[in-house]
This record gives C-alpha cells, sequence and structure tokens, in this order.
C-alpha cells in the first residue's frame, strides 16, 4: 500500500495535487506529476492506470519523456 492505513487513495492523490479523475486535458506537466507521484509511491502503479485509464505502454511513454527532460535538465 502506498499511503497509510488511514488514508485513503483520494486523499493521497489530493495532497499530491493531481487530477481528480481521467477527464482532464493532459499537459506534459500533469503527466510528469503522476509519473513522479507512482515513483515517489504516493499512489500505486495499478491506481494511476485504473484513474486515469491508462495502458501500460501510454505510462511507459510518459515516464521517458520525465527522463528525458531530467536528463536534459541535469545536462
Amino acid at each position: 500500500m502506498a499511503y497509510p492505513y488511514d488514508s485513503t487513495v483520494s486523499a493521497a492523490i489530493k495532497r499530491a495535487g493531481l487530477p481528480k479523475s481521467h477527464k482532464v486535458h493532459w499537459s506534459e506537466q500533469r503527466k510528469a506529476d503522476v509519473v513522479r507521484a507512482v515513483r515517489d509511491k504516493l499512489i500505486t502503479f495499478d491506481e494511476a492506470r485504473w484513474r486515469y485509464l491508462l495502458s501500460r505502454s501510454e505510462f511507459r511513454t510518459w515516464e521517458e519523456k520525465v527522463d528525458q527532460q531530467e536528463a536534459k535538465e541535469i545536462a
């Protein structure tokens, strides 16, 4: 479980500033926020897939873009 037992997924999503559902405009920043939330274990990968209706390949594409952006910032 990615969040304390006395918390909920919705509370974790709200704390992370993530969209409530998949019905949003997916800017690059929002995609990156979801990727970072999963990596930081604020929500699980499966929770992100369910809530935002993501396929594994779509999430991987988002991850690759985040990795590329972070590499640019380091260079």
